[in-house]
């Protein structure tokens, strides 16, 4: 089966719709699938549902797409960097689902492994715990999340062999795998593809077996928070 694909916007087609669910790796801006979120501005595909982390900022990640109202709700953990989420959500205009970070992993882990949900401590006696099933388990309250299962799934990754093997480099990896695993399609883009077999088996993050789609592009190295300190003078 094929799966790599000249462009973003190639291999994205015939997948998207409005109002579709689509789960996105990264943290912060790091390893953010820029190229198929900016097909997907360019596509004006509207009404989307997204589960990640966060939402970039206002002009890179999913930030594009909450400028231009294509976004309608957002499941994720932090929110703090983008004005325009910020204003959205405020105004009404952005529905928003917050999660812990741990609880939005796994809900994703759990969903791309067939598992329906499962209970969980964090969140109880806060608003998160509100509207969700309640049970004690050896005198101690959990409350049960249940598991995310998107259309499509969008993450980055490092490397990647023609089969869809994917290395991830360093703290990018982050939600890329659980991304990954809980969309019905995953297309991921990558800085390099290499021949088949030339990845230590010993060092893939992510079987191929999880990713349908592949495209390899030139990515923007971000730096979310730069700090400069003026030189100290010699005494």
């Amino acid at each position: 089966m094929k799966k790599v694909y000249g462009s973003a916007a190639e291999a994205l087609d015939g997948l998207l719709h409005d109002g579709m669910f689509i789960a996105a790796g990264g943290f912060g801006l790091c390893g953010i699938p820029e190229l198929l979120l900016q097909a997907i501005k360019e596509a004006g595909t509207k009404d989307l549902t997204f589960a990640s982390n966060n939402a970039g900022v206002d002009d890179f990640g999913i930030g594009i797409l909450l400028q231009t109202k294509q976004v309608k709700k957002m499941i994720s953990s932090y929110v703090g960097e983008n004005k325009e989420f910020m204003n959205q959500y405020l105004g009404g205009e952005l529905e928003l689902e917050f999660n812990p970070q741990g609880t939005l992993a796994e809900r994703m882990r759990a969903g791309g492994s067939g598992i329906p949900g499962f209970y969980t401590k964090t969140g109880v006696g806060t608003r998160i715990a509100e509207g969700k099933e309640h049970k004690d388990f050896d005198g101690e309250t959990y409350i049960l999340e249940r598991a995310l299962i998107a259309d499509v799934s969008l993450v980055k990754a490092w490397k990647a062999d023609d089969t869809g093997n994917l290395i991830f480099r360093k703290t990018a990896r982050n939600f890329n795998p659980p991304a990954a695993m809980c969309g019905r399609t995953c297309v991921a883009e990558v800085e390099e593809i290499v021949p088949r077999g030339s990845l230590d088996p010993d060092q893939i993050h992510l079987p191929g077996i999880y990713v349908h789609r592949l495209i390899q592009g030139e990515h923007e190295k971000r730096i979310e928070q730069r700090t400069n300190r003026q030189k100290e003078e010699a005494s």
